[in-house]
């Protein structure tokens, strides 16, 4: 089924069709999945949670809060990489429990981004900027988690957000060089 009929779906879902969701779900499983099983693929060995207990937990959080207004297939895709990186990152404070303190590492962002779960200190230092940058710039912390965590693309974000292409990719790179900065910055402590 194509993307038109996707975000048809998730528009008389948010209109109060509880029935389109389960329609929609199926058709967009596999794109969940591998949402997923690029969290789950960089998580230690013997992890318990798999990506299929991934993709139904995001799920099951996702049918319990107020529904955002789906504006798109890319705008719900969005909404599922921020449940399932709280998700990891619930995970990754219960593993990581009176662990953290001094002599914390330095991560690059690249390092964070693509050992975060296989190491909890760099996810929790990664999650530590993005509410930090949140809070000071809300549509910049919101690129990087489509980007990193969700995998969208420019033209995705750009439609998620409404913005020009030109600029989601301007604000990235600045969003990008913010996170590094406060990374290095949270090593050194």
């Amino acid at each position: 089924m194509d993307a038109a009929s996707i975000t048809l779906m998730l528009r008389e879902f948010t209109a109060g069709d509880k029935t389109a969701l389960d329609q929609v779900i199926p058709l967009i499983y596999d794109e969940l999945h591998k949402l997923a099983d690029r969290h789950i693929g960089r998580e230690r060995t013997g992890h318990t949670l798999q990506a299929t207990a991934l993709v139904h937990e995001a799920y099951v959080k996702m049918i319990g809060q107020d529904q955002p207004d789906y504006a798109s297939r890319a705008h719900f895709l969005s909404v599922a990489a921020r449940v399932m990186r709280q998700i990891l990152i619930d995970h990754a404070r219960a593993r990581n429990t009176g662990k953290r303190g001094g002599g914390e590492e330095r991560y690059s962002l690249n390092e964070a981004m693509d050992a975060a779960v296989t190491r909890p200190a760099a996810m929790l230092a990664v999650d530590d900027a993005l509410q930090t940058l949140e809070r000071s710039d809300n549509r910049k912390a919101r690129l990087i988690e489509m980007r990193f965590f969700g995998g969208l693309t420019a033209e995705e974000s750009a439609a998620v957000l409404d913005l020009p292409v030109q600029k989601v990719r301007a604000e990235l790179r600045v969003a990008q060089a913010w996170l590094q900065r406060e990374l290095d910055r949270s090593g050194q402590k």
